[in-house]
């Protein structure tokens, strides 16, 4: 069997300076786990083809189409605050770039494919259970309307990989609009070669935002379309209570999807400090620090893009300034525009009396621990009349009942409501249960965990479970990068 398609070389030809071509690890034992057939397809890939010998050694790095060029990518990045010039794909490769049905371009990328140039000390390889993680939030993330990479494959290697203990070894396929980081530009700024920060700028604004070409200062003009789709990233993220866990500025795209999902997790009860990830000892990319730390990863990026903004540096400076100040005002508009949907609320209603609203609720949400998507789920019961649910999750029900009772005051959608508030996410001890199978031979658990997230507004008879809070035993969760 053969298939014949195009992988470009487009990121390696126009930016050999940050690329640096290299090759997958062999397998001794490939197989695959699992295979997102419909994103193969919206590809052009044949999904039977994949799962051949042939396509197997493709989603491994080990062979490719004529033309193409499988690089590992370079780029600094701030991690936890502490700036390291020199990163780059350490377990990863870019095979190249698809076009897909639609006309876009999208990378195919992989991760755990085993030892780069920009590995350090590491194995540059990868685990079943991580990867898997990876290919059902992502998953998860596309249903419920989130900007994401995209997971195309898990394939199991057959080697084992050191970890706390011997795991077995998988290598993810992923998909994206692209690669470009913050971090990437870090990088190219930190070179001091001003030609190769145009060039990648110029790459940027063609691949993701073609309009800041035409600005007057097109450069500043990327930057706030950048700064644009974090906020908008930003607010689904808080809306939906996700929480990413590593949001350096190596893990924060230029197309304004998210990426990279380390030590990620959604709140179980609301709380605005929670942290899920194991090195995030103080707390930098808790819940509710997120949005900040977006905004700050937006003026490293923006100090990268200084002397293509404008040549006289204090001038520089002062635009880019002036146009961080906008992400603040551009998330909170997002954010609350969201929650009025959340709560289906109609349109003009008085803003001040919409901001007590909300704010009275999440503090009684923190407060007594309440889940925060089983509350929002429920609540479109309350706003057709059955309070139950909802009363039920709080460990007195009248504590609920005066809230409750100004809001439905103001008329909420119910309907509105069904269509923003999941029934189903991967609820982290859920996670936890599939991974665990998984990674004892048995895919059957995560493979039911699959389709329920995979279309999470639908309330689906046998699948009650999957929209159940975590059990009283469950205990506090702490999630792991996987290297």
């Amino acid at each position: 069997m053969s298939v014949t398609f195009r992988l470009d070389n487009r990121f390696a030809r126009e930016l050999p300076e940050m690329a640096i071509p290299f090759t997958g690890d062999a397998a001794p034992a490939p197989r695959v786990l699992v295979l997102n057939e419909p994103l193969a397809t919206e590809l052009g890939l044949d999904p039977a083809w994949l799962r051949s010998d042939e396509g197997v050694q493709l989603l491994l790095g080990r062979s490719v189409p004529e033309g193409a060029t499988p690089v590992a990518q370079a780029y600094s990045g701030h991690q936890f605050g502490g700036f390291s010039p020199r990163l780059g794909d350490g377990r990863a490769l870019l095979l190249g770039e698809l076009t897909a049905a639609d006309g876009s371009l999208r990378d195919l990328h992989l991760k755990g494919s085993g030892r780069t140039p920009f590995s350090r000390g590491g194995d540059g390889l990868a685990a079943v259970g991580p990867m898997l993680r990876e290919y059902v939030i992502s998953q998860a993330m596309h249903a419920l309307g989130i900007p994401t990479t995209r997971s195309l494959a898990v394939v199991a290697t057959g080697r084992q990989v050191q970890r706390e203990t011997l795991l077995p070894g998988a290598v993810l396929a992923r998909v994206a609009s692209s690669h470009l980081r913050v971090g990437s530009f870090q990088y190219a700024r930190a070179t001091g070669d001003v030609e190769l920060l145009r060039r990648l700028a110029d790459h940027a604004i063609n691949r993701h935002h073609a309009s800041a070409a035409q600005a007057e200062r097109p450069y500043l003009a990327l930057f706030e379309a950048v700064a644009a789709a974090q906020a908008a990233l930003l607010a689904r993220w808080m809306l939906i209570g996700f929480v990413h866990g590593v949001m350096n500025t190596d893990n924060m795209t230029i197309s304004g999807e998210t990426i990279d999902y380390g030590p990620c997790a959604f709140v179980d009860a609301y709380d605005p400090a929670t942290v899920y990830s194991s090195i995030d000892h103080g707390g930098r990319y808790a819940f509710g620090n997120q949005p900040g730390i977006a905004e700050w990863n937006l003026a490293r990026l923006a100090e990268t893009l200084l002397p293509l903004i404008d040549d006289d540096q204090d001038k520089a400076v002062e635009l880019a300034v002036e146009s961080l100040k906008g992400f603040a005002a551009q998330y909170q508009n997002a954010w609350i525009v969201g929650m009025q949907a959340k709560l289906g609320l109609p349109e003009g209603l008085d803003d001040v009396l919409v901001a007590e609203l909300i704010a009275e609720l999440l503090g009684l949400l923190q407060t007594h621990r309440v889940d925060y998507t089983a509350f929002f789920r429920s609540l479109s019961g309350a706003a057709r009349g059955d309070a139950e649910p909802v009363q039920r999750l709080f460990p007195e029900p009248a504590l609920s009942d005066e809230w409750l009772s100004r809001w439905r005051g103001l008329n909420p959608q119910a309907s509105l409501m069904d269509t923003v508030n999941p029934v189903y996410i991967p609820r982290n001890h859920l996670v936890e249960e599939a991974l665990s199978a998984a990674t004892s031979g048995d895919l059957a658990p995560f493979a039911q965990l699959l389709e329920a997230v995979a279309a999470p507004y639908d309330e689906r008879a046998g699948l009650e479970r999957y929209a159940e809070a975590a059990p009283a035993d469950f205990g506090a969760y702490t999630t792991f990068c996987g290297t």
